[in-house]
Order: C-alpha cells, then structure tokens, then sequence
C-alpha cells in the first residue's frame, strides 16, 4: 500500500559523477520500474464511508467515475452501489452480497467478507469528498503518465500523414479533455444566484457606452436591436455571394479589436479565415481604414500620398488584438484548441468564423449525410461559445432559391443545410443588398415594345437604382433576447466598408 504522494520506489539522491555507471550500463540499484501513483487505503475508505451513509456517495459521483479508482474491483464495487442508489434502494454489504455472488474478482479479496470489511472499518464519512478528491487526484496522474509515453511513441513514429504540427494539436486537444474530465457540472443554482448574475449582467450594460450587454459590433442601430454581441450566443450571419458577409463580419471584428474594453484593455477577437488569406483580409481592413480602394492597394497603383496613408494606418493598427488563421478546412475541434489556447495565452472575447459550410465535421459525423455534418458543426460552435463564454459568429451560404423569387430577400428557410442551424443559433442575421440584383436587371427593349413605355421603364429602373445605391440591409431573422427586424446600412464597394445609415432627411443642411 501506498499513500497519495509515493510510489514504491524510493527516490535517492543522484550520485557523484565518479560514482556514476558508465553509460549503457544498468544501475543494479536503480528499480527496473516504477509503479503508477495509486492510494488503495483512500479508495477503501470511500467505499466503506458509501457503505455506511449512502449520501457520500452524491458528495462525489459527479466528478468520480468507476474507472478512476486503481483497483478494478473497488471500481466494480463503486459501480454497483452507484446503481443500487439511483435506484432508491440501499447500498451496504447485505444488499450488495447477491450482486457479487458470482464475481470472480471479488473472490480474489475476500468475497463478501471484504464489503463487511470495508463498511466495518470506517471511522467517519465526513471525509468521503476528500478520499474521492484524492482518487481521482491520482487517477489524473496516472492518464499524465499514460498521455506522456504516448506523446513520446507517436513522435518516434515516421508517419507522413501525421506531422508534427497535428500531432502537437491532437496532444493539446487530449490534454485540455484531460483537464476537463471529471469536473463537476453547474447543476442546480438557488434561483437569488440567477438573479444576482443577471443585474449585474444589467448593470454593466448601465455603466458601459451605449448601454451594452455584449461586444459591440461598431453599428448603433444593430446594437440597439441586439443589445450587442451577447457572450455565449451562436450568431449565424448569412447571405447570398457577392452581398458582403465577409465584409460585415471583419468590420464588426475590427470595430471590437478597436474599442476599449477596461482599463485600456480592448477586446481580444479571434478571426477563423477558411475562405480568404490572412494578406487578403488585411487589405480589406487597410482600405476600410485609409479610404484606398482595395483594388489600388493589391495592384500597388499608390501615390505618395495613399502610401503615407497606409504606413500611418498600420502603424496605427499595428497592436490591434485581432487574430487571424487562415488554415483551409478546419477541424471544429482544432477551432476549439486553438480558441482555447488563445484565451489562455491573450484573452478572448469574440471568434468569427468564415465560413459555416466551410469547416470539417468532428470525427464520428456521417460524411454521406452533408445536413448531419453541419448540425454537428452548428452544435459545436455553439458548445465553443458556452465553454469559452464569448459571442461566436459564424458566416453561412444561403441556398439557390433565393434568385427564384420576385423578392430576393432572405428567409430562415434559405438557410443552406439548415438542419439545426435555425434550431442552434440564438441569432439569425442576413445580408442584403438590392442594389446588386437591380445592378444585374437593366430593362431590356421587347419587340413589341414603343419607345415611350421603354423610356418609362428604363427610368423606373434608374430611380430603384439611385434610391438603391450605396445600401445595405441586416435583416434579423431569428433572436433569442429580442425583436427581429430589419436596419439599414452603408455601403463602400471600393473599400469594402459598412457604415451607420442616416436617411437625407436627417442630415444638417451644412452637409
């Protein structure tokens, strides 16, 4: 037997370097092995604290499993009680006795006789939170040694599919799960916590600009609509090619990687990039800020002065927390890693995602079923956003039976593979701009048609147009905390820029 800090080997100090073997050669006094860190007597003590009171079993079954404890016979024996008290029924070594008349393992220790053992040794039950902490404590070591010498395995390997760099994130993703294991759910909170929470969630709001609950998004109207980005909430930004998704989604990034969070802190974004490079995104955020076309900026076509207005806006922007990976087809669970790594190492409080259709469905997902693989994304990210407790955006496609319609305005129903995207996402939000479908819909002569109603229409289409121009809609489909509804916003085709709406009939005179 063993307590919790020792092993059986002893560990001596190392010897002078004259008094060292030679390498190659066996220490005859070093141990051939060592024994995994295990605690036989805190695992007995457990069990006989469940055999005398039942109720220290609820004190740790929400954290220990059976597969925790060193010994597989006192786990089996964990188990069984675990069932008998789910059930209502006692667990002690009579009720006991029947179900381990047949064990063999049991046999080994005593059979029946080691339940009596056990229940008759137990001194206190008070503590049976400690013993279970101290189970697991150990098991958590053990799986460490375990996880080591596969990391150690797994790299001596010469396997061209697995590099280096994958092996790193699925040693990091295990290790994290290694962490998250065994911890306790939030389970019940008396309902004065809940509310305790939710006006100090209301007071914040009261104190910050604009009386925001969540991350702004750089948009009054669309903040006053959604109350800003809300931490834990899935937001699906969805809309047709060409009608600006990436574009809305980086302005939003950028305007929160910009604004002052406390302290001079300012909000951390992470950028998941499947479609578009790290360079190409960049461009759009330098030509949103300089007023440069992005079109000058990638072809080089600068004068002097659009060149000192692009080394004034980097190094203005140099130091802006905005985060940017641009790895193509993504694992969610490798956009879980390394969110997570990025909150650990730089804080984190928002994470975009361009785009949904774009990302590789977590392993076990049935590839010949595309709608079963986006729901399990959906469920993901909406897991990431619980778990990381920051606001998730997540750009989609919407389907072709958009362009069949008179009025091309998005629905939820046009949601691409929406099998659980409408059900998962607490916001629903989509693009549009009526200036591109009218931009593609110029009137065209019809044989029988005279000049007159010709002229007619082709000024028809002129006005939508003009009335149309440098517009764009947010339309919000679906919202959890509040209204749906639609906003207006400006457009820069050039510069890729989205910017507050103010109708003519509100601007001053002076403009």
């Amino acid at each position: 037997m063993t307590d919790g800090n020792q092993t059986s080997a002893k560990i001596t100090s190392l010897p002078d370097r004259a008094e060292r073997p030679a390498e190659g050669v066996t220490d005859p006094q070093s141990p051939p092995y060592r024994i995994p860190p295990h605690n036989l007597e805190a695992e007995q003590a457990l069990l006989g604290a469940i055999l005398v009171n039942n109720g220290a079993y609820e004190r740790v079954s929400e954290f220990l499993q059976k597969d925790h404890f060193a010994d597989p016979v006192n786990g089996r024996i964990y188990e069984a009680c675990g069932k008998l008290i789910e059930r209502g029924q006692m667990a002690n070594p009579i009720t006991l006795k029947n179900f381990f008349d047949q064990d063999g393992s049991l046999a080994d220790v005593g059979g029946a006789q080691y339940l009596v053992k056990l229940a008759a040794s137990v001194v206190t039950v008070v503590n049976a939170e400690d013993y279970g902490r101290t189970v697991y404590d150990l098991y958590l070591r053990r799986q460490l040694i375990d996880f080591g010498e596969t990391v150690v395995n797994e790299a001596f390997k010469h396997d061209l599919d697995a590099t280096a760099e994958s092996q790193i994130e699925a040693a990091e993703g295990r290790l994290f799960g290694l962490a998250e294991t065994g911890r306790s759910e939030r389970g019940f909170q008396t309902f004065s916590k809940a509310m305790a929470d939710s006006i100090e969630m209301a007071a914040s709001a009261y104190r910050r600009e604009g009386g925001l609950a969540g991350v702004p998004s750089g948009f009054t109207e669309l903040d006053k609509m959604l109350g800003g980005l809300h931490y834990s909430d899935l937001l699906i930004l969805a809309g047709r090619p060409a009608m600006g998704k990436t574009a809305l989604a980086t302005n939003i990034a950028f305007h929160a990687a910009t604004r002052t969070l406390e302290q001079d802190d300012r909000y951390v974004v992470a950028f998941f990039s499947l479609e578009m490079s790290a360079e190409q995104l960049a461009t759009r955020i330098l030509a949103e800020q300089t007023g440069i076309p992005s079109e000058k900026i990638r072809k080089g076509e600068l004068n002097d002065q659009d060149f000192q207005k692009l080394v004034q806006a980097t190094q203005r922007l140099e130091r802006t927390p905005l985060f940017i990976d641009d790895t193509p087809a993504l694992p969610v669970s490798s956009l879980r890693t390394r969110a997570r790594r990025l909150k650990r190492q730089h804080g984190l409080h928002m994470i975009v995602v361009d785009y949904l259709q774009l990302l590789q469905a977590p392993a076990g997902a049935r590839a010949e079923n595309r709608v079963n693989e986006i729901s399990e994304i959906t469920r993901n990210l909406k897991a990431i956003a619980k778990e990381l407790h920051v606001p998730v955006i997540a750009l989609s496609q919407l389907s072709r039976a958009v362009e069949q319609r008179e009025d091309k305005r998005p629905q939820l129903a046009d949601l691409r593979e929406s099998g659980s995207i409408e059900q998962d996402a607490d916001v629903v939000m989509f693009v549009f701009r009526e200036e591109y479908y009218l931009g593609r819909a110029e009137p065209v002569r019809r044989p029988d048609e005279g000049d007159e109603k010709f002229h007619d229409r082709h000024e028809h289409w002129k006005s939508l147009c003009e009335s149309a121009y440098g517009k764009a809609e947010v339309i919000i489909g679906k919202q959890r905390h509040g209204p749906t509804g639609k906003i207006t916003l400006r457009f820069d085709g050039n510069t890729t820029k989205f910017s507050n709406y103010v109708a003519d009939d509100h601007l001053p005179d002076t403009y």
